[in-house]
């Protein structure tokens, strides 16, 4: 189990689900200085998402979604939860490539300082203004 002082030392990986695309929020939040992983380099488009969030989990990377059923759906919440995930979830799906980008990159302080006070798993919400606030702790 990681400890809060652990948590800051390490890199942050961002992983960008399917959702958010392959370019335009990865490119983003890359100038905005954070390691980004993007599904389609590393898992076929059509990879079923417990599959995606186990490997993920694994890997200790933080998922970047507009999602915002996963929650909902009982295999793919229970893979998260079991895997691990911390997940960080935009909740409003209609926004165009460069509002989600300019979303995500707002919101990276507050994803930093919440990943140093919640341990995994968890699912939490990113609004359009950059807020993040917990969805989901078991």
């Amino acid at each position: 189990m990681r400890t809060q002082s652990q948590s800051r030392v390490e890199p942050l990986i961002l992983f960008l689900d399917r959702s958010l695309g392959k370019h335009i929020v990865a490119e983003a939040l890359r100038q905005a200085g954070a390691a980004v992983e993007v599904h389609d380099d590393h898992f076929l488009q059509d990879a079923r998402d417990e599959e995606w969030l186990r490997e993920v989990g694994q890997r200790g990377w933080i998922v970047l979604t507009r999602d915002d059923r996963i929650r909902y759906r009982l295999h793919e919440r229970t893979a998260l939860l079991q895997a691990g995930v911390r997940a960080f979830v935009l909740v409003r799906r209609s926004l165009a490539g460069p509002t989600m980008a300019a979303t995500f990159v707002q919101a990276l302080p507050a994803i930093r300082r919440f990943v140093t006070r919640y341990q995994p798993p968890f699912i939490a919400r990113v609004t359009q203004t950059g807020r993040v606030s917990l969805l989901l702790k078991p």
